[in-house]
């Protein structure tokens, strides 16, 4: 799909990647099948709590007191030790929370901390993480907060006074020191418990929203690498304004009827411009289009279409879209430049997660250029991301029959085709789907993305060696395709646990893209399953300012607030997972 990366498949268990960041002593396997799977759930399923739920407060409550009994327990009391007595209170204090008297149980709560000897940590920390527990249940978090203080002051591995204080923390909207609370949970609980995981997934996406919302507004817009405009040009066979110059004269009545590209045979500013990107000198084209749509020229639904382009690619979806809607608007515009534009905004819908609106853009490019590949081809992508395998097929069928030498659709077609066989376990149509990639790969021994996404393929089925090959066969085709690296060097990490070639791959990517976000993006999330914290966060800043999008730089965000967060427990409890 236009303006968005290569369709990748899901990790198996479902995981947000920032768990990439998080979780470590497991095999890492971006893109290519399962890192982590955690489904363990407690004994509180069988009780109809919620898995890993925490709710009661600690130790036992006292049986019930008769009448007869008062006397008696009072001179009981007398004869016991301060620390019995407030075990005491404490016991009262769950009789009455389990009654739902919250009140009356903090009332007894305080007693048993007002009668504990200070040398009795373990139970002083105890008494206050009840306490906050029925501060919770009236929720009084501010109450909450300091109670689960004094707790962990005491007891700094105590999970359920971390854990409370994390829920209370983003109660009262204080989401980084909440994630730091729950991070220790996770590390404690070895990634365990279902209930802090989702907690802090829910913490780390708002926080990388919030960040993303005020970095992406203020952001230096920055032209992505010659390679990545190559690529993201070559998924287009009847585009216009990306077709190569034209030499020579043509008939007037012949001119872009059937979608030629404009002659060069007069002086225009758009025709500037296209001489630039043939040139590769990108950097101008936004103010040559510019000039021609300012000056109300020829070309003026050409410059629209790629002054819209260049927006997208330079992560300026807000200018893009004006254009764009231009374009569209047009109805004496040539059918294929409207057709192309609506592709292009549908595809700036989904990454701004509108599936309805990018579903309607590319519904209508469908009816007004019913015979034009690009618009099946990039709807199938679209359907890939929704999950509608069976209508990706059908989008990618109708790109063939369009256009049969479609090397990538065809590729594309046996990649849904496996990822469905693959999510619903059927071995059958999952070797069906392998056969395809073998066809796809004997036709079109030169399409390098039929060998990148039989390699991922592979990978899920646990064939290195052939992915592998795929791999290098990509490179072989495209030796200056940084994605590629990245992706060979995660396979060493998986198949071989071979860590510096799997870095040496991956800075590799770097030193032929150094705009490369994808491989910052990696790097990071290896570097954090090293211990190597502060330079993993180096790597995810350096990603997010290659961000073409906001929402993917509120991923990265998460990505990085994740590393942090680990630093800081590592700093206030002493408590780092284990690494690599």
């Amino acid at each position: 799909m236009a303006a968005s990366k290569p369709v990748e498949p899901q990790c198996a268990a479902g995981l947000p990647r920032w768990q990439l960041a998080l979780l470590v002593g497991a095999p890492l396997a971006l893109g290519a099948g399962a890192l982590y799977l955690w489904s363990r759930r407690r004994a509180d399923k069988d009780s109809g709590k919620r898995p890993g739920e925490r709710t009661t407060p600690e130790g036992s409550a006292s049986p019930a007191q008769g009448p007869d009994a008062a006397e008696a327990l009072r001179r009981e009391l007398e004869s016991m030790s301060p620390l019995d007595r407030a075990q005491a209170a404490k016991n009262k204090g769950n009789k009455y929370f389990k009654a739902g008297k919250y009140e009356n149980a903090i009332q007894c709560y305080t007693e048993a901390i007002a009668l504990c000897p200070a040398e009795q940590k373990t139970d002083l920390s105890t008494f206050y993480q009840n306490r906050a527990a029925a501060f919770e249940q009236l929720m009084k978090w501010t109450e909450v907060v300091q109670d689960c203080c004094e707790a962990v002051a005491m007891n700094p591995r105590y999970v359920k006074a971390l854990f409370r204080r994390a829920k209370a923390l983003e109660k009262l909207d204080n989401k980084k020191e909440c994630l730091e609370d729950v991070t220790a949970v996770c590390i404690l609980e070895a990634f365990q418990n279902q209930q802090s995981m989702l907690l802090a997934d829910k913490v780390l996406k708002h926080l990388g929203k919030e960040k993303a919302k005020d970095k992406y507004k203020s952001r230096e817009p920055m032209m992505p690498s010659p390679q990545f405009i190559k690529s993201y040009f070559s998924s287009f066979t009847d585009d216009i304004i990306s077709q190569a110059l034209q030499k020579g004269e043509k008939k007037d009545e012949d001119k872009d009827k059937e979608g030629e590209a404009a002659e060069v045979t007069e002086s225009s500013s758009y025709l500037k411009a296209r001489q630039f990107m043939e040139e590769e000198n990108y950097d101008k084209i936004i103010s040559e289009c510019s000039k021609e749509v300012d000056s109300e020229g020829r070309f003026t639904a050409e410059a629209l279409l790629l002054r819209a382009t260049f927006y997208l690619l330079i992560g300026n979806a807000t200018a893009a879209q004006p254009d764009l809607d231009r374009v569209i608007d047009m109805q004496d515009a040539n059918v294929k430049l409207r057709a192309n534009a609506l592709i292009k905004r549908g595809s700036m819908y989904m990454q701004q997660q509108q599936p309805m609106l990018s579903t309607q853009d590319f519904n209508m490019a469908a009816e007004i250029d019913t015979r034009n590949p690009d618009v099946y081809h990039h709807r199938g992508q679209l359907k890939i991301l929704l999950d509608q395998v069976d209508e990706a097929v059908g989008d990618f069928d109708e790109c063939i029959l369009l256009r049969p030498d479609s090397a990538l659709a065809q590729a594309q077609k046996c990649f849904a085709l496996y990822r469905q066989a693959y999510t619903g376990n059927n071995p059958s149509q999952v070797q069906t789907a392998m056969d395809g990639f073998e066809d796809v790969i004997r036709r079109f021994a030169k399409c390098a993305e039929g060998y990148a996404l039989y390699a991922q393929a592979l990978t899920d089925q646990q064939q290195f060696g052939k992915a592998d090959e795929m791999y290098d066969k990509c490179i072989e085709l495209e030796p200056d395709n940084a994605t590629t690296y990245v992706h060979k060097g995660l396979l060493q990490l998986q198949w071989k646990q071979d860590l510096d070639l799997g870095l040496e791959l991956i800075g590799k990517a770097i030193e032929i893209d150094n705009k490369c976000d994808f491989a910052y993006e990696t790097m990071g999330t290896i570097e954090v399953q090293r211990g190597n914290l502060d330079r993993a966060i180096d790597m995810f800043h350096k990603a997010i300012n290659l961000a073409k999008s906001e929402m993917e730089m509120a991923h990265l965000y998460s990505l990085c607030d994740a590393a942090y967060a680990q630093t800081e427990v590592a700093r206030k409890y002493g408590l780092k997972p284990p690494t690599l």
